[in-house]
């Protein structure tokens, strides 16, 4: 059995007095990317931003490992382990691509290092070239390839990438499904957010479906493909 990286139980979470997720549930084993899948509005960047310290659940337990995390401040959560990649890609724009690899740097809660500078350029070689480029100047697809890095140089246990596909050109979306799949092979254990499920079904190993904040679907890519009437109800546009 897969030792669980993050667990979500029960989560109730509000804007306001507004509630948005409903109980909801979910797991992210250790190596495993899981695709949270649903249609715009069904709260998958809530989810997110429950599990990144943002949105603190009003019930429910949010865990690491077998370290309760739920109404930490954030950056105590980034410490303990959640690498978050927000949709909006969030580079700072005066400072050159290396620069910004930099801010980024931090060993993980264990105090190790294993993704340096240098590894980044190793597993992100469209990012050599620009290593003195503002940020400001690179394309959507670019400024997303460094976030995710500027993220991996924070040394996470687990990678939140929300809607890393959203506005990209159909050439770039395919670069980032291959990186997705060689951080997977390299153990990176990544929870994606994303509306493309073709995109999804390619890179991920198990799905959490979620509608109106509720969970309808937890299990393998297989299953998930297993069952058409929830891909029809729940993800057909």
């Amino acid at each position: 059995m897969t030792a669980s990286a993050l667990s979500v139980e029960a989560i109730d979470v509000f804007y306001g007095a507004s509630q948005v997720l409903f109980g909801l549930d979910l797991e992210v084993g250790r190596g495993q990317t899981v695709a949270l899948l649903g249609r715009n509005g069904a709260g998958k960047s809530t989810t997110f931003k429950a599990i990144a310290g943002l949105l603190p659940p009003r019930r429910g337990t949010i865990s690491l490992g077998a370290e309760a995390v739920a109404g930490r401040k954030p950056f105590r959560i980034a410490r303990a382990g959640i690498g978050y990649v927000p949709e909006d890609r969030q580079v700072f724009p005066d400072h050159t691509v290396h620069d910004n690899l930099l801010i980024g740097v931090k060993p993980g809660p264990r105090g190790d290092r294993a993704w340096t500078a240098e590894r980044i350029y190793d597993a992100f070689p469209l990012l050599v070239p620009l290593r003195e480029r503002r940020a400001g100047r690179l394309s959507g697809g670019e400024q997303q390839m460094l976030t995710i890095a500027r993220t991996l140089v924070g040394n996470p246990d687990v990678l939140l990438l929300d809607e890393p596909s959203e506005g990209l050109a159909p050439v770039v979306v395919q670069a980032i499904a291959v990186l997705i799949r060689s951080l997977r092979e390299a153990g990176v254990t990544i929870l994606l957010a994303e509306q493309n499920m073709h995109f999804c079904l390619g890179v991920a190993t198990h799905a959490t479906v979620i509608d109106k904040g509720r969970a309808v679907f937890r299990g393998s890519i297989t299953e998930l493909r297993a069952q058409p009437d929830v891909v029809q109800r729940y993800l057909a546009l």
